[in-house]
Parts: structure tokens; sequence; C-alpha cells
């Protein structure tokens, strides 16, 4: 044996040596310090990005040991569960998926199931300028504003905001958030869907008849609704507002006095008919009462001597 070899030999048997002093010191120290490995469930996951609207396939996620001291509330462990389900939100690469991720067995996919209870989708005409030139992108939020020409007062023009604090769920043929939101730059559109109520629903139907709708763009931290009264085209010029016609105070008619009542006729004379040869006269009978003063009453009359 050459001194190379020897030399090798001896290498070997000292990595040797080592490697089973160090698994001993290792096997020493976990029983020593009562270290133990941390348990884990399976748990799904996205396998990639998944847009809100998306109809889950098993290709879609993934299973993946998750601790069990943090486990998710509503976490799925079989990827069975998730198939043909749609997705309400994106969902991120590797992120958990929940049963709140998901839609219910059966609802489908695209925009009926993100919909929450109690709300509904609402479409809209719009334009570049109307949507803010391309800015109202899914997820953000505007005001409706409605101009339209007044009844009451002819050839004057009005504008309001009738819905506040709408969230946009389309713009165009675009449905992903997360998209539009890395994009960032205007997307054109000529149809906006918002998330509204069923009483702004009707607003916003009787706003698109009546007249144009606007769309004004908010700051999605703002949360406060816009209390405006409108505004006129006179208050617009600087011209002030027409005067409320002020109703005339109602007068109560006087009582009219009533008339005297008049005298009652005085009674008629007795007459006799009187007949003298061929000549027939009537005389009249004169009266006791008659002959008295008319105007000296019974009582006051003086006796007689």
């Amino acid at each position: 044996m050459n001194r190379n070899t020897r030399l090798v030999a001896v290498l070997a048997v000292a990595l040797l040596a080592a490697t089973v002093a160090s698994f001993v010191v290792y096997r020493a120290l976990a029983a020593g310090s009562g270290v133990q490995q941390p348990q884990t469930i399976d748990t799904l996951v996205a396998a990639q990005t998944i847009p809100a609207g998306t109809m889950l396939t098993r290709d879609h996620v993934k299973v993946v040991q998750w601790p069990a001291s943090s486990r998710l509330d509503g976490s799925l462990a079989d990827p069975r569960t998730v198939v043909d389900r749609g997705a309400i939100v994106a969902i991120a690469a590797n992120e958990p998926i929940t049963e709140g991720k998901l839609a219910a067995q059966g609802a489908g996919a695209g925009l009926p199931p993100t919909i929450p209870p109690g709300m509904r989708a609402m479409s809209v005409r719009v334009n570049e300028v109307v949507g803010v030139a391309g800015f109202v992108v899914p997820g953000t939020r505007v005001d409706v504003l409605v101009t339209f020409e007044s009844r009451t007062q002819a050839s004057e023009s009005v504008a309001r905001v009738v819905v506040s604090n709408v969230q946009v769920l389309t713009a165009g043929t675009r449905f992903d958030q997360e998209k539009a939101r890395q994009d960032n730059r205007p997307i054109p559109t000529s149809v906006v869907t918002l998330l509204v109520t069923p009483e702004d629903a009707q607003r916003l139907a009787l706003a698109a008849a009546e007249g144009r709708i606007t769309l004004i763009l908010r700051n999605p931290l703002d949360n406060a609704p816009t209390e405006s009264a409108g505004i006129r085209a006179g208050g617009l010029m600087g011209n002030p507002a027409p005067p409320t016609p002020v109703p005339a105070p109602r007068t109560t008619p006087k009582p009219v006095a009533a008339a005297p009542a008049a005298p009652p006729p005085p009674p008629a004379p007795y007459t006799v008919e009187a007949i003298r040869g061929a000549k027939r006269t009537t005389e009249p009978v004169k009266n006791e009462e008659d002959e008295k003063p008319r105007d000296v009453p019974p009582s006051l009359e003086r006796p007689q001597k």
C-alpha cells in the first residue's frame, strides 16, 4: 500500500467517524430538549393565479402541508370539493382556498356568483368621457350624477347625485379586478356594471330614462355618502334662484249683521156692508182699541174719570 492510498483511507475513516458523531450528537440534543416535529394537515392552495369568476378545475389547486395549529377557518383539503365551483374573488398563487372565496355548488361561474345577497348588478351605458376617460375599472367606486331638464321651470337644466359610493363590477368586457389594477391604464368602455341595492337600481333606471348619466370617480378610502341638493343652471351662471311663490294669506270674512225684521202689517179693519135702496155701500166699523193712540202702551193710559 503506497502513501496516497493510506491517506485516502484515513480521510474516509475520519469522514465516516465525523458523520456518525454528528448524528449521535443530534439525536442526543433532540432527545434532551424535547423538540418535536410540528403536526401538519392537508390544505388546498391555488396552483396559479385564479381571477374572480373562474370555474375551478383540478389543475387550479394543489395540496400542501399546513401547520395544524394555524388552520384557517373554512379551509379545504379534498380537491374534489372545489371542482366546478366559481371563484367569487381573485385568488393569488399559493393562497389557501376557503369556502368564503368560492360560490356554492351549482351556482356557476362568471359575474352572478360574485353578487352578494341583497345586492344587484346593473349596467349603464357610458362613453369615454362619462367613464372618467377610461379609468373606471373593476373594483373602483363611483358616484352617479344625472343631468335632466326641470319640469317645474321650462328650459332649465338640473344636475344631482342620485347614487353614491357604488362599486364597479365590470368595465366593458373586463371582469378581472387584479389585472385591471396591475395594468393601471385606461379601458375603453361603452357599458359599466355597478353593484347596487334594489332601491338604487330603481333610481338608476329612472335617471337613465329622464336624463344623462355621468360617473364620478371616488377615492376608495372615502366611504362617506355624497350629500348634495343638486344645482340648477341659473345658480351655475350666478343668477339668483327664482323666488318661491308665497301663497296669499287667508282672510276670514266678517259676519254680516242681519237686517231688522219688518214690523207686522196692521190688522185689517172690520167692515159692514149696508144697502140703502138700490145703493150698496161698505162702511168700516170703529174699534175702541183703534181710537187709542198707537204710540202709548195700554199700561200708561190715563184712567178715565
